[in-house]
């Protein structure tokens, strides 16, 4: 059986991470002959297996409970390991969230099992370890960069279960897979599982900030790197971006300089995203940017570097200047909209 950790937006919508990794878990539940379960915690579940049925998931384990909403670490780990460990899946997965990054070390620990954190890839196949003489099917492929994005590792856990991840927002695509699929829910009492000493923090109130910049849901992209030169330079990406309905993002080095803010940038170590649309401007494409943007429908480059890496993922690629090819753009299209 493979499960998903679902968590809960303020709204107590099923996060979109959750989506997307329940998509991911129908896919690994049907190549390994097995069921997909997906485990929710918070305070109000109603109706709440309907938003996951679609993607895939055969049972919904609901555990509604005042203490599991909003999130504290304590009552969730027990609830978690608990049920983990009772109902003994093949495989876990958990976003790769501040939740998940809180939670998942923590059940992994004390369920003394492996975890690879910020996976890109997952994917099932053999594995034979030539010291033992054994070879393990049905593995879980766990892949992700390693040594700064220098090189894409995959790693196993042949023979200790469950096999743990968690999987950045945005790197799986969320699509429902039967809007008509039908599963079954179970209650799960907390107190089952939650200790007296798990309520030992108490939340007296909270803040929460608007996002103010949103590119993960933006259909079109302009995105710039260090070769952009200067934060007065990005001003044009965001002219572009305005003309044409889009969002601005950037690259760690670009952020790094003061380029751009912080949420704008994309890679391995920012977000994930998969517009229609993506332009780089002034941007090599180090794999730890490909990572973030390389299944965006299309890509069109503009570099004066013709060998450029970010050239190769590609599907248009303008050689020059960018402050010479920017404003051209805007030109032409505010031209052609007339």
């Amino acid at each position: 059986m493979v499960l998903v950790y679902c968590e809960l937006t303020e709204n107590r919508r099923v996060a979109d991470v959750s989506l997307e990794l329940c998509t991911k878990g129908h896919s690994l539940a049907q190549q390994l002959g097995t069921t997909l379960e997906a485990l929710v915690c918070g305070d109000d579940l109603t109706g709440i297996e309907e938003q996951l049925y679609p993607y895939g998931v055969d049972t919904v384990l609901a555990v509604a409970d005042n203490r599991l909403f909003p999130y504290r670490t304590l009552p969730h780990f027990s609830v978690a390991a608990g049920l983990i460990e009772e109902r003994k899946p093949e495989v876990v997965l958990f976003g790769a969230t501040s939740v998940g990054r809180d939670l998942a070390p923590r059940v992994s620990s004390h369920l003394r099992c492996g975890l690879t954190a910020d996976c890109t890839s997952l994917e099932i196949g053999s594995h034979e370890d030539k010291q033992q003489g054994k070879t393990f099917d049905n593995i879980l492929y766990q892949i992700r960069p390693a040594f700064g994005g220098n090189i894409i590792a995959t790693i196993v856990s042949p023979e200790h279960r469950p096999q743990m991840a968690t999987v950045r927002e945005g790197v799986m695509k969320k699509e429902v897979v039967n809007a008509a699929h039908k599963g079954n829910r179970i209650d799960i009492d907390a107190s089952r599982y939650v200790r007296l000493e798990d309520d030992c923090v108490k939340i007296i109130s909270r803040e929460i900030e608007q996002q103010k910049i949103n590119i993960k849901n933006a259909s079109i992209i302009v995105s710039g790197g260090y070769g952009m030169g200067s934060k007065e330079n990005f001003d044009m990406l965001h002219q572009l971006a305005q003309v044409l309905g889009g969002e601005v993002g950037a690259t760690r080095a670009a952020v790094d300089a003061g380029f751009a803010e912080g949420e704008r940038q994309i890679g391995q170590t920012g977000v994930t995203v998969r517009p229609k649309l993506y332009i780089a401007c002034g941007i090599s494409g180090a794999v730890q940017h490909r990572a973030g943007m390389d299944q965006s429908a299309k890509i069109i480059s503009i570099n004066t570097d013709p060998d450029a890496p970010i050239n190769a993922i590609a599907d248009y690629t303008i050689v020059g200047d960018v402050c010479k090819v920017v404003p051209m753009l805007i030109e032409s299209y505010n031209n052609n909209r007339k």
